[in-house]
Order: structure tokens, then C-alpha cells, then sequence
């Protein structure tokens, strides 16, 4: 995995927009994605910068460093439509033991733009906050069943 040997868009963003921060208990990776939204030439919103910092496996640092590649420069509504299945196709595959990585990234980007309507006192769209609301609820969940493994 190249990216994960040279990963692009590494490292923090100072004031940043939106931050999205995932983990998974279980396997014990961590992801924080940071964006800085633009406008583009139509006036749409666009996610002008994006970094991140991870904390995990192979997999995990490569689907994060794959997520700023799919998502740079595009709107937002664009952004959006990220999958999994895109992630992993970008990287030429995973194993199905690290599709949870993928999941990962995709949960850090929609929460990194949930923080930014947020912040920005912005209208949250109804299918992001129902993703948000999802990403949240399984979060709950999991620290709920590994909360003496947590503390």
C-alpha cells in the first residue's frame, strides 16, 4: 500500500472549518479529519483543504490518506456521496477484514461536515444528520459495551 508508506494530506489544519473524529474501540484505530471549505467559481461550497491524523493499522492510515484524495476540491453535496466501496476501490482493494477502515474514513469525512454546518450555524441537510445521528448511535453502542475495556 503506497499510501500508506507515503500518505497524502497528512498532518492538521489550524482553525479548521470541520473536524471529524472516528474510532473504533474494538480494533483501536483513530481518525481526525480536518477540512477548510471554499467556494468554487459557481459560488458552491467547496472543501477547499482537507488533512488528517490517524492513529491505527496500515489500513486505516490508507483509507484516511485515499478519503482527502476522493474528496479535495469537490462540493460538498460531492462529498457526500463518498462510499466505502469507493474508498476501497481507489486503494485496488482490502482485505474484508479492514473494511472497517474504510467505513472509518467515511464516518470521519460526514462528521468533519456535520462540525462544519454546525459551527457555521448552517442548515444541517436531513440525510447528513440522519448519517450523524447513525455514526453516533453506533459510537454509543460500541463504548457502551466496552466501557470497562475504556476506562
Amino acid at each position: 500500500m503506497a499510501t500508506f508508506k507515503n500518505p497524502h494530506n497528512y498532518g492538521k489544519i489550524k482553525n479548521a472549518d470541520g473536524i471529524g473524529k472516528v474510532g473504533n474501540i474494538v480494533c483501536g484505530d483513530v481518525m481526525w479529519l480536518y477540512i477548510k471549505v471554499g467556494k468554487n467559481k459557481q459560488g458552491e461550497e467547496i472543501i477547499k483543504d482537507i488533512k488528517f491524523e490517524t492513529f491505527g493499522c496500515v489500513a486505516a492510515i490508507s483509507t484516511s490518506s485515499i478519503i482527502t484524495d476522493l474528496v479535495k476540491g469537490k462540493t460538498i453535496k460531492d462529498a457526500l456521496k463518498i462510499t466505502k466501496d469507493n474508498v476501497i476501490e481507489s486503494l485496488g482493494g482490502l482485505p474484508k477484514i479492514k473494511y472497517h477502515c474504510s467505513v472509518l474514513a467515511v464516518d470521519a469525512l460526514i462528521e468533519a461536515i456535520y462540525d462544519y454546518f454546525k459551527k457555521s450555524k448552517k442548515p444541517i441537510p436531513s440525510d447528513l444528520q440522519k448519517k450523524h445521528e447513525i455514526i453516533q448511535k453506533s459510537k454509543d453502542i460500541i463504548e457502551k459495551r466496552y466501557e470497562k475495556w475504556a476506562k
